[in-house]
């Protein structure tokens, strides 16, 4: 039977319930901001008149 390490198990009951819900508001605001970014530059291509769209008009 394998040696169970008893502080290892404490400090994972302890520091559990503060890291994962900061795992899950940080990832959801990099979520966030990554939509954002894509956001803005689908618009930027679809708002913004490129160079080939000028020599057209």
């Amino acid at each position: 039977m394998k040696n169970v390490r008893l502080y290892m198990i404490f400090q994972w009951v302890v520091f559990l319930p503060i890291i994962l819900p900061m795992c899950i508001i940080f990832g959801a605001l990099y979520g966030v901001v990554q939509m954002v970014e894509r956001v803005i530059d689908q618009i930027r291509v679809d708002i913004m008149p490129s160079e080939q769209n000028q020599l057209l008009h």
